[in-house]
């Protein structure tokens, strides 16, 4: 029998944690917006390392960068506070970085000093000339170990000039233990569809033995009791290796929401048949989600250049190349930057804010769904991102008076969001007023007015539902060129790890497209449900698509309700409606219980007769028409605890291993409640 897991839905973004309290002497993830306190810089470069909000180096924000301006030919320094090596011979150093590079190559490392930082001595050094990233656990041993007033430092050599910034993120400077196997993360996405999925996670030999097998329990909050499986695959020192096992797979996630999220963990029982030198680390746990539905992903690229910029001409053209080949599969904003000097004429403080919050300091720059890809993108890229389902459904229309825009909005969630930012960006497709010197005579997508502002609106939905904003706005204090030439974007994203959950061109020139309203389930009898729900307040659609647990019901209907055959206790049903021209407004869900719903005693004349009711031990079921295949056993949670193959049309169950309570017990679509004392 397969687990089914019922999983809760509020989008509780998480990531996967792990105690950490083995001798570990430098912990550093910068998740503040200034220096750690005591960190300083030594040598030459003290301006030009900062810490922004960008995830380039592959962890979450924030991060310590390197940038090139103000430049510099030497050796700069990030020395840390001083730790207590005494009786240490070797300490393990941990960081992820990542370079984009301009020209030629550069040096970073890490080195020791015992004598204040007037002598230092290497550990570590690699030399770097491509643009990449990397994850680097290296083993040191300098002088200074065994000291009791060591000084750590990540140091840059070379000019800076050569670079146009280097990140580095989640310092871990510790002592190794012989055998430590250390669960990395959880790997299932935080929100996924409703169906049939699979466990799989990372793990790392941190120790200095290599291992040769291991035995992991995973346990999820629902299950009876957790899985323990032996995975027999050997890992070297440092060796990092994504597990995917059969006892895992048999994963069912059913879109039914309850009070709370679903919980995982995945921990090390033991290594090599032994527990391993620090069980600190052998656990990790993780929320995870199973949407109401999904919807076709647009993907969202913002792009910062400026008409001064050199090299921006050559990603400008391959942009619009690619933009031109792909209609209707991206939106688009673009950020005209202040700089190189004399800077965009059409640069906007709007502009400024959106670079300061993904902490961009070069043009030209692209962020794909929020994520850094440096100049430009790819079309394997862009089918990519647009193949992955996205749990935001937008829509949005815009029309214009004189020089006035009006703009709606609406956002519907298939999950629950909590404090995500609502964007809107106003851009005029073509402008030729903003010429500098890069020899460019027209540019794409120009960001002329973010409504309300550049910081976004904060919003929060429960599923299933939607929010709307709606602003009208003077554009004549903008750059605008034409006002017949204009664009809307809307998108909404985790202000935290910058996520784009989806995004959309607004409709434009034209009335929004409104929802329907009052979707409601009207009668249930025997298997057959109804669902109704009343037109849109405004507008007048062709017709209504309608989906029930992301099955199509009705493709295109005039009516108002539907009729649909469903054999589950709980059902969620989704209604769109459609108007001319293949335009759309955001769907409507909601979950029905059929607990709920008032029928006639008529309607409730089953064929199915099962007693005795209440039933201590055993129940006996009678199919009054035909011979019954299956009975699928629920408990009030919605989670199937059991499932009977019938071969007569008169049979008993044994329930004594139930929890007393009370069950929905379903047979080919007749659904009874039992309870359990």
């Amino acid at each position: 029998m397969k687990r089914i897991l019922l999983f809760v839905f509020t989008l509780f973004i998480t990531t996967a944690m792990f105690a950490q309290t083995r001798a570990s002497f430098i912990n550093e993830s910068f998740d503040g917006s200034e220096f750690p306190e005591g960190w300083t810089i030594a040598g030459s470069g003290s301006n030009s390392w900062s810490i922004e909000a960008s995830t380039n180096a592959g962890g979450s924000p924030n991060e310590l960068m390197l940038y090139y301006n103000p430049s510099f030919n030497g050796i700069s320094r990030v020395v840390m506070n001083p730790v207590d090596l005494t009786g240490v011979d070797d300490v393990v150093v941990s960081f992820r970085h990542y370079l984009d590079n301009y020209s030629y190559s550069s040096i970073i490392g890490i080195a020791t000093s015992s004598d204040g930082g007037t002598t230092w001595n290497t550990g570590w050094q690699q030399e770097y000339s491509m643009t990449g990233g990397a994850f680097i656990n290296e083993t040191i041993t300098t002088p200074d170990m065994g000291k009791d007033n060591v000084l750590f430092c990540l140091f840059f050599e070379g000019d800076s000039y050569n670079i146009t910034r280097w990140c580095f993120d989640d310092f871990d400077i510790f002592s190794q233990e012989e055998l430590d196997l250390k669960v990395v993360s959880i790997d299932i996405p935080e929100i996924i569809p409703a169906d049939e999925t699979e466990i799989y996670f990372t793990v790392q030999n941190v120790g200095k033995t290599s291992i040769n097998l291991f035995d992991v329990e995973v346990n999820v909050s629902g299950w009876d009791e957790p899985v323990v499986a032996t995975i027999d695959q050997a890992l070297v020192p440092f060796e990092k290796r994504q597990i995917s096992f059969s006892n895992f797979s048999n994963v069912t996630l059913l879109a039914n929401p309850q009070d709370s999220y679903y919980h995982i963990s995945v921990e090390i029982v033991n290594v090599d048949g032994v527990a391993d030198d620090d069980a600190t680390n052998n656990k990790v746990e993780k929320n995870v989600f199973a949407a109401w539905g999904d919807t076709q992903r647009t993907t969202m690229i913002e792009h910062f250049t400026s008409s001064t910029c050199g090299p921006c001409v050559a990603v400008n053209y391959t942009m619009n190349q690619l933009t031109n080949a792909n209609p209707g599969k991206y939106t688009y904003t673009k950020y005209q930057m202040s700089w190189p000097s004399p800077g965009d004429p059409y640069y906007t403080e709007e502009g400024n804010t959106r670079r300061k919050f993904y902490g961009c300091d070069a043009v030209p720059t692209v962020f794909f769904n929020g994520s850094y890809v440096s100049a430009t993108i790819v079309q394997e890229m862009l089918d990519i991102e647009n193949s992955a389902p996205a749990y935001v459904n937008i829509r949005g229309a815009f029309n214009v008076e004189g020089n006035t825009i009006n703009v709606i909005a609406d956002i519907m969630s298939y999950v629950k969001l909590e404090n995500v930012s609502a964007y809107i960006s106003v851009n005029e497709k073509v402008t030729t007023g903003n010429v500098g010197n890069n020899g460019e005579t027209e540019f794409h997508h120009v960001m002329m007015k973010m409504l309300e502002n550049a910081d976004g609106n904060t919003i929060s939905i429960e599923p299933g539902k939607y929010q709307r904003l709606e602003f009208s706005y003077d554009m004549s204090s903008t750059n605008v060129e034409e006002m017949s030439d204009l664009e809307v974007a809307i998108w909404v994203q985790n202000p935290n790890n910058k996520e784009v959950f989806n995004s959309k061109f607004a409709y434009e020139n034209t009335e929004h497209r409104h929802p329907v309203r009052n979707l409601v389930e009207t009668t249930s009898a025997k298997g057959t449900r109804t669902f109704s729900w009343d037109a849109p307040e405004q507008g007048t659609p062709t017709g209504y698509k309608v989906y029930v647990d992301g099955t199509l019901a009705a493709g295109n209907t005039t009516e108002t309700s539907v009729s649909y055959d469903t054999g589950k206790q709980v059902v969620l049903v989704e209604v769109i409606a459609l108007y001319e021209g293949g335009k759309t407004s955001v769907g409507v869900v909601e979950k029905f219980n059929k607990e709920d719903v008032n029928t006639t005693e008529n309607e409730m004349t089953s064929n199915v007769s099962i007693y005795p009711n209440p039933a201590k031990d055993v129940v006996k079921i009678s199919a009054i028409e035909g011979q019954a295949s299956v009975v699928r056993i629920y408990n009030v949670m919605g989670m199937m605890v059991d499932e009977v193959e019938v071969n007569s049309d008169n049979m008993e169950i044994n329930i004594s291993d139930y929890t007393p309570g009370i069950y929905f017990f379903n047979v080919e679509g007749e659904v009874v409640k039992v309870i359990k004392n």
